[in-house]
């Protein structure tokens, strides 16, 4: 029987990824590097880390990944302000949870400090959920299954009773290695990407009765 909900962020309650890839492609301009917005696809979902660092390698560049973070987010942060509304049905859906009586958590492979912007940027702050768990808080990323693991064992439920709300192929597929149910948006990736999932959607606006009765 489900007892909680676990949502990535990204592609599921907002579009952050053309505002952090058009911030990425800043700072790799100031160290002198010009890279696309295609060089970021293969690793969107996987974390900051890998993020930047798979592009930098891509590029042969040897970067200070903490120093490129944070100066990534410094201009994430400032680009966003009044720009990153809330993906359609985001906010409704969590509301729906909350009143079916759910334990809700974050369970995003992004840092804290992306984490807290957007969330308090679409008026969904962090402190709305029971628990949250960010991409600095687990070694193995997704498609890995330890940031649901984690996530549900903070709710104190086993991942069994858990609904896990995606976007990307990497986290349908580490939702369903928890060994959780899954409902993807089709935010990111089509729906025959995304077919491993349980339910899939176009949009939260959508999403189906099922996903939550079970």
């Amino acid at each position: 029987m489900i007892r909680g909900v676990l949502f990535d962020m990204d592609g599921v309650l907002v579009d952050s990824e053309s505002f952090i890839c058009e911030a990425a492609i800043k700072m790799f301009a100031e160290l002198g590097t010009i890279v696309s917005s295609d060089d970021f696809k293969p690793f969107v979902g996987t974390g900051e880390n890998r993020y930047l660092g798979g592009v930098a390698e891509k590029h042969r560049l040897r970067i200070d990944i903490i120093k490129a973070k944070a100066r990534t987010y410094d201009i994430y942060k400032h680009i966003i302000k009044g720009k990153l509304p809330p993906l359609p049905g985001a906010l409704e859906f969590v509301a729906r949870c909350r009143e079916t009586g759910l334990k809700l958590a974050i369970a995003t492979s992004a840092d804290c400090v992306k984490m807290e912007a957007n969330l308090n940027e679409i008026n969904l702050p962090a402190s709305t959920f029971d628990a949250t768990v960010n991409g600095l808080e687990v070694e193995k990323k997704k498609p890995s299954p330890d940031i649901y693991l984690l996530a549900a064992g903070k709710l104190g439920l086993n991942a069994r009773e858990c609904l896990v709300v995606e976007d990307a192929i990497s986290g349908v597929k580490a939702a369903k290695a928890a060994g959780c149910r899954c409902l993807a948006v089709t935010t990111s990736f089509s729906a025959d990407d995304l077919h491993e999932a349980d339910w899939i959607c176009d949009s939260l606006l959508f999403a189906p009765d099922d996903a939550l009765q079970w």
